[in-house]
């Protein structure tokens, strides 16, 4: 029988290289030294697997272990889980995004790209029984005794099993980064690159943040683009509607309200920011300056639809006003029918104006007839966003959900599917990206705004603010733009092709 005689080369090598530290890796090692290693496994060219030891050279070994080790290195499996594997064909095709372009077409394929992150279980070694060689002089002489085969059936459950734990405590680590680091925001955070959130306003790739417009010291409650202009307008609750340069980003005109500005659109060459008791309206290119009287409370929703400008009020009042080159703007009718605010409005196909109140109803009205033709009941809470896409109609609630509701053949309207969040939906945005994929951005009660994909929900994405984004506005050329509620506009930007990590 043979006698296994280890130099103290071997011996020095086996105490270098100690196994991966599941506590670490999971962010909750507190010893000071640790017996273990504070680094993720790799695979190198030149390794020899016997139990549960990894011998590592960073030099070329000596003759006698590197035939010992010849035929195992060469078979040798990459014990890095798949997880961490890039996804192939990211490249991203550019593509011009219109502020129209709300409503986009199916992800149909997204499902079928999606990636099998489970590690491979490892597969026995073959021909890798270490044999007895002959050593150099200035090393002593190894012989090794041919392991059984229950051993080795031992060590291959033992080493999977120990592949199966890092995998698990890893992801575990890649789900909880998905948040940003609370202290990071403060510039607070002692942890540095080994704190397992993330310091970063974003995650995701094909996008980046372009600039930071602050100059409002409210939240911001509308983002607008007129036709025909290249000046950005963002409205806020400090009673402020800016106008900014779209070349320089400089703040170029400030008009001062006295009342809070709680919704702002633009349609053609016309800006309309809801007040208290009145919409008001400037005309970019003619500079008419009109006030529009007629609702009660706060105008917490505007939309312009099949000629006719809309306001939904806090009196839970929608209020109509025809426009016409001769007479730019005439009251057509009141729409009543909600017994609480009107928070969000959105415009369909069909000519279908849709409404979603705090009594946690949405109502949908014929725009010929302005009449109320059914009332949705899907919510718990307050219905906070609308939003149509394609055929489907898209809600946000207080109450933690996105409901997609469908027409059915009997031309009513009910929920086909419904996603959960951990936090209240505060507003729903959609747009295409350069690949020209739907992408639903929702922003979250958690200062968060999440971007998936349609129609599968995939998330693609996060963005991170200090308070929570209220408004949203697409710009041409992959840009879009958000607002929160510190004031702060941000610039973002669709990117031509994926970013490559270094």
């Amino acid at each position: 029988m043979a006698i296994i005689t280890t130099t103290k080369r071997t011996e020095r090598l086996r105490r270098t290289t100690p196994p991966t530290c599941k506590y670490w890796l999971a962010g909750r090692c507190n010893r000071n030294p640790c017996g273990f290693s504070h680094s993720l496994p790799t695979s190198p060219s030149n390794v020899y697997y016997n139990a549960n030891t990894t011998y590592k050279y960073s030099k070329k070994p000596d003759s006698s272990v590197e035939k010992i080790a010849s035929s195992s290195a060469k078979k040798a499996i990459n014990c890095t889980p798949k997880a961490f594997k890039k996804p192939e064909n990211c490249a991203l095709k550019a593509v011009e995004c219109r502020p129209e372009a709300i409503s986009v077409g199916l992800a149909s394929s997204s499902a079928k790209k999606a990636i099998n992150c489970a590690p491979k279980a490892l597969k026995k070694p073959e021909n890798c029984a270490p044999k007895a060689v002959e050593c150099r002089p200035e090393a002593e002489a190894i012989s090794v005794e041919k392991p059984t085969k229950c051993e080795e059936k031992a060590v291959l459950i033992e080493k999977t099993a120990d592949v199966e734990d890092v995998a698990t405590v890893a992801k575990a680590s890649v789900d909880k980064s998905r948040s940003i680091c609370k202290s990071w925001m403060t510039d607070n955070c002692v942890d540095g690159d080994l704190c397992q959130n993330l310091h970063s306003w974003f995650y995701g790739d094909g996008f980046s943040t372009l600039a930071k417009l602050h100059e409002h010291n409210k939240e911001i409650t509308g983002i607008a683009l007129p036709a025909g202009s290249n000046k950005l307008i963002s409205g806020s609750t400090d009673g402020t509607v800016r106008a900014w340069d779209c070349n320089t980003g400089r703040c170029v005109n400030m008009i001062h309200l006295n009342s809070p500005v709680t919704s702002l659109i633009s349609e053609g060459p016309w800006i309309f920011a809801g007040v208290k008791n009145a919409v008001k309206a400037w005309n970019i290119q003619t500079g008419a300056d009109v006030t529009l009287d007629g609702p009660k409370g706060q105008v917490l929703s505007l939309n312009v639809g099949n000629d006719i400008l809309l306001a939904g009020a806090e009196d839970g009042v929608i209020y109509a006003w025809r426009c016409s080159f001769e007479s730019p703007f005439k009251t057509v009718a009141t729409l009543s029918g909600h017994s609480k605010p009107v928070v969000c409005l959105a415009i369909g196909c069909h000519k279908m104006l849709y409404s979603g109140s705090m009594d946690h109803s949405i109502k949908v009205w014929d725009l010929d007839t302005l009449q109320c033709t059914m009332t949705l009941n899907g919510h718990t809470d307050v219905v906070t966003s609308l939003i149509c896409w394609d055929n489907y109609l898209l809600s946000g609630s207080s109450d933690c959900t996105v409901n997609v509701w469908v027409c059915t053949e009997e031309g009513t309207l009910e929920v086909t599917y419904t996603h959960t969040h951990e936090n209240a939906v505060l507003g729903l945005y959609g747009m295409t990206d350069v690949e020209a994929k739907s992408i639903l951005f929702c922003s979250c009660k958690d200062n968060s705004v999440r971007m998936y994909e349609l129609p599968t929900f995939l998330e693609r994405g996060r963005l991170f603010t200090r308070q929570e984004v209220r408004s949203f506005q697409i710009g041409p050329s992959g840009l879009f733009f958000t607002g929160d509620g510190t004031g702060l506009l941000n610039v973002w930007k669709w990117l031509e092709e994926a970013k490559v990590p270094t």
